[in-house]
C-alpha cells in the first residue's frame, strides 16, 4: 500500500514550503524518521522526515519548487508498486507513470493540456488534473518561448480563453515535454528546450538537464526584465548585480521576506505605536567590560576567556528591568493582555534573506556569560538557517542592535504580539556635561517602540530609566 508524503508545518506560522533539496532518490529505501528531503519555511531550513517505511516511488514535486502546506510532495510504497495508485494520477508534477499505460490517448491529452496550462500560468481547474504545487508564475517571455515550442494551443478550460480546444490525440513528438522548474530556468537562461535531450521519465526534460546545456545554449537577444536570472549576493546583505543592459532586475521573495512583509504590515499599521528615546553613559559598562575581558585573558586558555559584547550586556540589563516592570512584559491577545512572569528576550539577528529574532529564554536567571555564549550559538545558526523552531518563537520583548554599524538611533517596528522593542545605537564618544564639568564621555541612545494597547507613556518612561539606570551602574546587574 502506498503513503503520500505531504508538505509538513515546519514552524508555527508555515504556510507554504520550497523544496531546496531532495536527499533520497526515486527507488532509495527509507525507514521511517529518515530525512526525505531539505525544506526551506518561512525562519529556517528544516529537514521533511519519513513518516512511513518503504521504497520513495516517485518525487512528485521537483527540488526548487514551493509548495503549500498539507500538498503531496512524494509516494512511499513497496518496491515494484504503481506510484499511480494512491489517486494521484495526473496531479502528481513531472513524470507521472503507471496507471495511464492501457489508454494512451487520453493519458497523453491530460498531460498536454497540463503542460500547457503551465505554460499560461493559469490556475488550472479543480479536477483530477489538478497540479499539486504550482510552481512561481514564468514570464511572459517564457511563455512566448513555451508557446513558440509547443504545437498545441493553450488549454481553454476554467482560465476564459477562446481559443478552440486541442485535438484530442496529439502525438508527443510535436511538443516539447518538461517540468514546470525547467522551463522556468530555461526562460530565465535563454535556452532552447527543443535542443535538450530529456533524462526524466518518458524523456521529460528536468531541471538537472539544463545545467550541461547552461554554456553551451545560446541567450535569446534583448531579454526582457522579468525574464533577467536571479542576480548573485555578497556580504551579509549583498549587492544586487544583474545585466548591464537591464534597467532593474527582479528577484523572487524567499519564504522569510514573505513572512517578514506580512508580520510588519500586521504591526505597523494596525498597532498604535509611540517612541520613547534616552541617552545612555556607558563610560563605566566599557570599563567593566575591558575588566572582564581582561580577567578572562589573565585565567588562561579559550575555555575560560570571557567574551561578553555589549549586547549581551543590554540583553543581560533589560531582562532585569523587565523584571521590575511587568507591564512591559505582555503580549497583545486582541481581548486580553498577557503578563508574563517569565522574561524571554528576543535579540534581532541579521541574514542573507532579512532578519530573525532568536530566543534567549529566562535572560533575567542568565549570568553574562551564559548569556554570551547561548547568544554567539543562536546567532551562529541562525546565519545558517538551523534554528528550531521554539529557538526563535515566544519572546516577550525583543532587542534590535545597529551599533554595530555605526547607526546613532532608529526606530525599530513592534514584533506583534509582544508590546515593545528597544532599538539599541552606537556607543560614541562626545562632550557631556558631567559633575558641572564638560568632559568626553562614551553615550548611547536607547530608543523604545511601545504598543500603547498595552504600555502607557508613563509605563515605558519608567522602564527605560530603570534600564538606564542599570546600565549607568552595572553593579546593578549582580545585586
Amino acid at each position: 500500500m502506498t503513503t503520500k508524503v505531504v508538505m509538513e508545518a515546519l514552524s508555527p506560522t508555515m504556510e507554504e514550503g520550497r523544496l531546496v533539496e531532495w536527499k533520497k532518490q526515486e527507488g532509495d529505501t527509507v525507514a521511517v524518521g529518515d530525512v526525505l528531503a531539505e525544506v526551506e519555511t518561512d525562519k529556517a531550513v528544516m529537514e521533511l522526515v519519513a513518516r512511513a517505511a518503504g521504497t520513495l516511488l516517485k518525487h512528485i514535486v521537483e527540488a526548487g519548487a514551493t509548495v503549500p502546506v498539507s500538498e503531496p510532495v512524494a509516494v512511499i510504497g513497496q518496491a515494484g508498486e504503481d506510484s499511480g495508485a494512491t489517486g494521484e494520477t495526473g496531479s502528481g508534477g513531472a513524470g507521472q507513470t503507471g496507471s495511464g499505460a492501457a489508454e494512451p490517448a487520453p493519458s497523453n491529452q491530460a498531460r498536454g493540456q497540463r503542460d500547457s496550462k503551465e505554460a499560461q500560468a493559469t490556475q488550472p481547474s479543480p479536477g483530477k488534473d489538478r497540479p499539486v504545487s504550482m510552481p512561481p508564475a514564468p514570464s511572459a517571455a517564457a511563455v512566448a518561448t513555451e508557446q513558440r515550442t509547443s504545437a498545441k494551443p493553450p488549454a481553454g478550460e476554467g482560465n476564459g480563453a477562446k481559443a478552440a480546444p486541442p485535438p484530442r490525440a496529439q502525438p508527443d513528438a510535436t511538443r516539447v515535454k518538461a517540468s514546470p522548474l525547467a522551463r522556468r530556468i530555461a526562460a530565465e537562461r535563454g535556452l532552447d528546450l527543443g535542443a535538450v535531450e530529456g533524462t526524466g521519465p518518458e524523456g521529460r526534460i528536468v531541471a538537472r538537464d539544463l545545467e550541461s546545456a547552461v554554456a553551451a545554449a545560446p541567450a535569446r537577444p534583448g531579454p526582457t526584465p522579468s525574464a533577467a536570472p536571479q542576480p548573485p549576493r555578497s556580504g551579509a546583505r549583498g549587492e544586487l548585480r544583474g545585466p548591464a543592459d537591464a534597467p532593474y532586475t527582479d528577484v523572487p521573495l524567499s519564504q522569510i521576506r514573505k513572512t517578514i512583509a506580512r508580520r510588519l504590515a500586521q504591526s505597523i499599521g494596525p498597532v498604535p505605536t509611540f517612541y520613547l528615546t534616552s541617552e545612555v553613559d556607558m563610560e563605566r559598562v566599557w570599563e567593566a567590560r575591558e575588566a572582564l575581558r581582561a580577567a578572562g585573558q589573565r585565567g588562561g586558555g579559550a575555555e575560560t576567556e570571557v567574551k561578553v559584547s555589549f549586547n549581551d550586556i543590554v540583553i543581560k540589563a533589560t531582562a532585569l528591568a523587565l523584571r521590575q516592570h511587568p507591564a512591559c512584559n505582555a503580549w497583545w491577545q486582541e481581548d486580553r493582555i498577557r503578563y508574563w512572569n517569565e522574561v524571554h528576550v528576543s535579540m534581532a539577528v541579521a541574514i542573507e534573506e532579512g532578519l530573525i529574532t532568536p530566543v534567549i529564554r529566562h535572560a533575567d536567571q542568565k549570568s553574562l556569560r551564559e548569556i554570551s555564549a547561548e547568544a554567539r550559538d543562536l546567532a551562529g545558526r541562525a546565519r545558517e538557517r538551523r534554528l528550531k523552531p521554539e529557538e526563535y518563537t515566544g519572546g516577550t520583548f525583543s532587542v534590535s542592535n545597529l551599533g554595530m554599524l555605526d547607526i546613532d538611533e532608529f526606530t525599530a517596528i513592534i514584533n506583534p504580539p509582544e508590546a515593545g522593542i528597544l532599538a539599541v545605537g552606537r556607543i560614541v564618544e562626545k562632550p557631556v556635561a558631567h559633575e558641572g564639568v564638560a568632559v568626553i564621555r562614551r553615550q548611547m541612545r536607547l530608543t523604545m517602540s511601545c504598543d500603547h494597547r498595552v504600555i502607557d507613556g508613563a509605563t515605558g518612561a519608567q522602564f527605560l530609566k530603570t534600564l538606564k539606570g542599570m546600565l549607568e551602574n552595572p553593579l546593578a546587574l549582580v545585586w
